[in-house]
């Protein structure tokens, strides 16, 4: 597994990421497996969320890893905070000083850990305070408890805001981006064009985090539109999986593998965050770690999901 740099490099991560979201749907037994295989790849950075299952994915973690000392330093671990749930259903957001501090010792207790290598802010909260998020912050660094942090979903003006009050640099910001949902990228390329590929609709983000060094974590890799499903042998996207396909066969890798490295092929360093829970499906993913595609390949799985090459 081929590694990234975050943090003006120091953290030393590797460029797939495992997101545990989904990990309560294996038994204890099964997330032992599946964990190691994990490691076996070569992933040493898990991506984690107190809304995960309710802080369910981050205890069957710690369970599955054997958490120690010894395994902690081994491994890099990030969470999230600041989505919340009323009844079950009902989501708000929850930036408050009080909030941050305590979703953090939450996790802590169920990763069965002092400290994590990343906390993100997890999507943007309307009422936060940014003076409020940097004492939290502040208290968190101080106290050993979180290394370094970061956002998600946020856009270069949402950051800038943060930064006036911030002791401490931003280094992540977690983005949905793949193939098919890959505006960050179109925008760019479509600069004084009158089509909707030319929409600018998160303010050049991907520009302003590779100019703050930033580390872009691209969620949902394979999924198209908002967690509608998969365009990986989907027929609603013919042309693409049969480019996807075609490249597979010429490489001798699975199609997961072609995804993953469309995302890798980027210079912003982009750490896809994967969410499978299928030990063989992680292995063929990880591939994409293994070789680079050519400009003319990216551009081909580009063209061929849709986007435009003006």
């Amino acid at each position: 597994m081929k590694t990234i740099r975050i943090a003006n490099g120091e953290i030393q991560a590797s460029e797939i990421s495992l997101g545990c979201m989904r990990l309560p749907g294996l038994s204890g037994k099964e997330a032992e497996v599946f964990v190691q295989t994990a490691l076996d790849e070569g992933i040493n950075f898990f991506d984690h969320a107190d809304i995960y299952a309710g802080g369910k994915s981050e205890e069957l973690f710690a369970r599955a890893i054997h958490m120690s000392p010894a395994v902690r330093e081994k491994i890099l671990l990030q969470t999230k905070c600041g989505i919340c749930q009323h009844d079950g259903s009902n989501i708000y957001y929850d930036f408050s000083k009080e909030h941050i501090l305590e979703s953090v010792d939450g996790s802590l207790k169920r990763l069965n850990t002092d400290y994590v290598d990343v906390l993100l802010l997890h999507r943007p909260d309307a009422l936060a305070d940014p003076q409020e998020v940097a004492e939290a912050f502040d208290i968190l660094h101080n106290n050993g408890k979180v290394r370094y942090f970061g956002v998600s979903n946020e856009k270069p003006m949402q950051i800038e805001l943060l930064n006036r009050y911030l002791n401490q640099k931003l280094v992540v910001n977690q983005l949905q981006l793949s193939i098919t949902n890959a505006t960050m990228i179109s925008n760019g390329m479509n600069v004084n064009m009158q089509n909707d590929s030319a929409v600018d609709r998160d303010s050049s983000i991907l520009d302003y985090c590779r100019l703050k060094d930033i580390t872009i974590q691209a969620w949902s890799p394979f999924q198209y539109g908002m967690f509608a499903g998969a365009f990986l042998d989907n027929e609603k996207f013919p042309e693409l999986n049969l480019k996807i396909d075609e490249l597979a066969k010429i490489k001798g890798v699975p199609n997961t593998a072609i995804a993953i490295a469309w995302i890798l092929r980027h210079p912003a360093k982009i750490q896809p965050i994967v969410g499978t829970t299928s030990a063989a499906r992680l292995k063929d993913i990880c591939k994409g770690s293994t070789f680079e595609l050519t400009r003319q390949e990216w551009y081909e799985i580009y063209r061929a999901a849709g986007n435009v090459v003006p």
